[in-house]
């Protein structure tokens, strides 16, 4: 009877042991997804931005600092994705946002640029962009 008690026990603690590891690695699973999300919304709003400098630069000549600074902004965003830690990337992609922030305000400055449905559209997705991004950074609700 006994001998009952102590492997039930025995069980019941490697039962624990193999769930609660099971349960790590679920986790640890879900945060590589959490941060392959990202960066792929992260790359595709590098990839949208030159052609939405283009777009407005072709309109707004005389505002050349403010294309500089988004281009400087998206290099360091690019650069600070391959090698950096996440602090150093989103303080990258809040300098990005600050520069686009400024071309937005640019492209609201000129009619004909706001009527133009290139830049509409590429102003759109740009913001749409953003906000995957901040969706793909949630904690995941489906955890229990």
């Amino acid at each position: 009877m006994e001998i009952i008690v102590v492997l039930v026990v025995i069980g019941a603690i490697a039962l624990f042991f193999i769930a609660s590891y099971n349960r790590l690695v679920t986790l640890r699973q879900r945060v590589k997804e959490a941060w392959a999300d990202i960066d792929v919304q992260l790359k595709r709003r590098h990839d949208l931005i030159p052609n939405l400098v283009e777009t407005v630069k072709g309109y707004a000549t005389h505002e050349s600092t403010v294309f500089q600074k988004v281009t400087e902004a998206r290099a360091a965003a690019v650069a600070a994705g391959a090698s950096a830690t996440p602090e150093q990337r989103a303080q990258a992609e809040n300098v990005l946002t600050g520069a686009l922030r400024s071309v937005f305000a640019v492209a609201e400055n000129y009619p004909q640029l706001k009527s133009d449905a290139t830049t509409t559209r590429r102003c759109r997705l740009s913001r749409r962009t953003s906000s995957l991004e901040c969706w793909a950074s949630r904690p995941s609700s489906t955890s229990s």
